[in-house]
Order: C-alpha cells, then structure tokens, then sequence
C-alpha cells in the first residue's frame, strides 16, 4: 500500500509517521526545500513566533515517534513546569502551583527534530521541493494520482492532504466534479510580532511570562525561553492594536502593554535578529465530513481540516491527536467508506479547541462570526474560574489549565467544589489577590 502526504509540516510529518508501519510506503511532498538546519522556511509563515507546545501535544508526538521528548531536549529544548509561568490573566495573576513539565523550543527546532525522526523510519521518503499541481482518479482501481509540477505523477493507495490553511483540496475536488465543503471562519482580526533576545542566564525569575490579552486591554504578549540561551517575546493585538513590524515600534508596543513584566525583561536583554509579524490568524474549519459524495481513498487533517488562531498554541496539539487516530485505523485496516468516518472523529479533537479559540476570539468587536448562547455560557463560567484563580484558588487554576492543555474535558470545569467556591465568593467576597510576582532580579 502507498500512502501519499501531502506537506511535510508538522501535520503531514506526524500523519506520515502514523501511516509508517505494516510495510506500507509512505510518499511525502513538500512545495519548500526542507533546511537542513531548524531555521524558519516560507512554508510555515508563523514558524518564527512563539509556540507553546501543550502537553497532549507532547505526549501524543512522543506516542508516535518514541524517544522524541528525550532528543528535543538534548537538542537545546527548556524543560519547564507550566505551574512556574508568571500568568497575567483578566482578573490578575495565577497562583504559583505545580501543574504540567512542558518543553519550550522554537517552531523550526521542534520541526526539525520530528522530520529527522520521520525521515528514519523504514518506507518513508520526503520528496521536497516538489509542487503538487492537481489530484485525480487513477487508472488503477482504488488508487490516486498526484500530478506534480513538471508532469510527474505519483500513485497512491491513500492520499493524505495535511498543505495547512491554503490547501487548494477544494479545487481539486470541485475539479474532480465532486461537492465542496461548508466552511466555518471566525476572524477577530489579530496580529502578532516576535523578536528573540539574549537575556543572562537566571536574571528571569519566573519560567516564562503570560499577559494574556483580553477584550478590555485588546493586547498582550508573552516571553519564553528557548534554546540557546535565548528568549522568544512576542506581542498581540487585535484590529488597530496589531503589533507593528519596526523594531524602535515593537520596543514601544510592549513598553504600552498593560503590565511592564515584558518590557522589564526586554530591558534585561539584547535584541538578536529582526522583528517576525504575522497576521494571518482567523480560525478556519472546513466540513468535510458533512460532504456525502467524499471520495474513497483521500483524508485531510491538520490546519487543512480545521486551523486555529495561533495564540492557544492548538494546532500541534490536535494534529498530533489526528494523527493518532489515523494510526489506530490504518492498523484495524481502512475499508472503502471509513475515511469519512474518521474525518467525523477528526473533527471530534479538533471541537473542544474550536469552542475555546472561537468563543474567546469572538468576544472582540473586530471578530466576524456569531456566539452561540452555549458557547457564551461556557465562556461565562470559565471567566468565573479566571476569576477565582486570580485570587488564590489552586484548583480552578488547576481546572484551567487540565482543559487548556487537552489533558481533560471540559467537564472537570463542574467540579462541585469550583461551584462551591464561586457560590461562596459571590456570597462572602473573593478575598486577596495574588500578589505580582518578581520578573527580573
């Protein structure tokens, strides 16, 4: 059996690790010239901004490629406790208490790391610097045929479209004579800028910062470290907050945020490098589980199935878990009709994220999209948690943070003790908040 994957991104390098077993061979395209060194390429426009790697995201990778945690690591990765992170939310800040061991590294790095561990595995070939010009039937029955650019062909058994949010699969299917799918976008019209400082080692007390931004601010920004004794800051605005590209203007920007936790450590710093902006960051779910006419033989998964505003640091997480499920049903064998079946379950990952990146983003008046009552009440009572968080109560806090990582659903959020709490601090008050803690030393 021949697999084809479509984009060797991290969606389509964890998709082919999924399909790499049982002696099947697995093809993956790739429109850019793969670096051989984890710098950022064209074909992943926000590579350069910060990433947070959530920790289903990490353990999933590490499900499907074993001894990935260990070899980012020693590739300069910053093992830190999610618990450590200064944390400025919409009511205050978080509590200090032990939560989830993450890894912080830049976007290439991680990449870099998942191809080299990708391109080991027995069957898989990365054919990069190849662009893919049209999808059609094969002349053999049940197969594909992936016309490439310069008249080449590939056939597959399966074809796997994982090119990210401007995957030209509609077309192609609309070529093919078949429907296209309904979309869903939710735009709130944010931007992001990013620029890299060396900081000396231990001057940064907290692990990481968070300013979150809100509605009320309509900014906010966060710091992480990275490899190579470097830090990532970044900076987030909405509509006419964006973050600008020059450098004095970033500097400036995050001088006007709305806690100098950040500009106290770009202070402590030396900028390295150029200003990294990025704007394209509506969430985009594509329905293709609701098309009945879905061909045989052809999946999609990844940011060409549902992408996410960047900021909730998803998009990794919910591939990574895709991928999973298509190992599981590669394994048990894929019959004629179960990819839509497995689209559904694709699209079952990605609605808990959905619902937290959209119900957030819609609350900004430069968003387009309506707020389902649902979600607003969703949104409500997690603003309550923030809240009660804000003021020293650990487990919600802790709640928080299980969801937000896609370690738990959203039904931890009913724990009958979080109601208590909110019912008694409506009742007797919120008490203290958290005091701000120390950034710089």
């Amino acid at each position: 059996m021949t697999v084809v994957v479509l984009g060797a991104g991290l969606a389509g390098a964890l998709a082919a690790a999924a399909a790499a077993r049982d002696g099947r061979s697995v093809v993956v395209i790739e429109r850019d010239v793969l670096p051989a060194a984890p710098v950022p390429r064209r074909g992943v426009p926000q590579g350069r901004q910060a990433h947070v790697f959530l920790l289903r995201g990490l353990l999933a990778v590490e499900e499907l490629l074993p001894g990935f945690r260990t070899a980012l690591h020693d590739a300069g990765a910053v093992a830190l406790d999610t618990g450590d992170l200064a944390w400025l939310g919409e009511f205050g800040w978080a509590p200090t208490v032990r939560q989830f061991e993450v890894l912080s590294a830049t976007r290439p790095l991680f990449e870099q790391v998942v191809l080299d561990r990708v391109r080991a595995l027995p069957g898989v070939t990365i054919r990069d610097g190849t662009q893919v010009e049209g999808l059609r039937r094969g002349t053999d029955a049940g197969t594909w045929a992936v016309d490439l650019q310069g008249g080449a062909t590939v056939t597959a058994h399966l074809v796997i479209d994982a090119t990210g949010r401007s995957s030209r699969l509609p077309q192609w299917l609309s070529a093919l004579g078949l429907s296209t799918p309904a979309t869903t976008e939710v735009d709130a019209r944010i931007g992001y800028a990013t620029r890299v400082y060396a900081v000396p080692p231990g001057a940064v007390r907290p692990a990481g910062v968070v300013l979150q931004q809100t509605p009320v601010t309509q900014s906010g920004g966060l710091a992480l470290p990275v490899e190579d004794g470097r830090w990532l800051v970044g900076v987030v605005g909405a509509a006419e907050r964006r973050p600008p590209r020059g450098e004095v203007a970033f500097e400036g920007f995050v001088a006007g945020l709305h806690d100098p936790a950040l500009a106290e450590l770009v202070d402590a710093g030396v900028a390295v490098g150029d200003v990294a902006v990025h704007r394209q960051t509506g969430n985009l779910r594509r329905h293709y589980d609701r098309m009945r006419d879905w061909p045989t033989g052809l999946l999609v998964l990844g940011d060409s199935l549902c992408a996410f505003n960047p900021v909730y640091g998803q998009g990794v997480t919910v591939a990574a878990c895709e991928a999973l499920l298509l190992r599981d049903a590669l394994r048990r064998g894929l019959r004629p009709g179960d990819e839509r079946r497995l689209l559904r379950r694709f699209g079952r990952v990605a609605a808990v994220p959905w619902a937290i990146a959209t119900s957030e983003d819609l609350r900004y008046p430069s968003s387009t999209g309506d707020l389902s009552w649902g979600r607003e009440l969703f949104g409500r009572w997690t603003r309550e948690l923030g809240r009660l968080s804000a003021h020293g109560d650990a487990v919600a806090h802790s709640s928080l943070a299980r969801v937000y990582h896609l370690m738990a659903g959203p039904r931890v959020l009913l724990d009958p003790r979080l109601v208590v709490a909110a019912v008694r601090a409506r009742i007797r008050g919120y008490g203290p908040v958290v005091e701000r803690p120390v950034i710089v030393e």
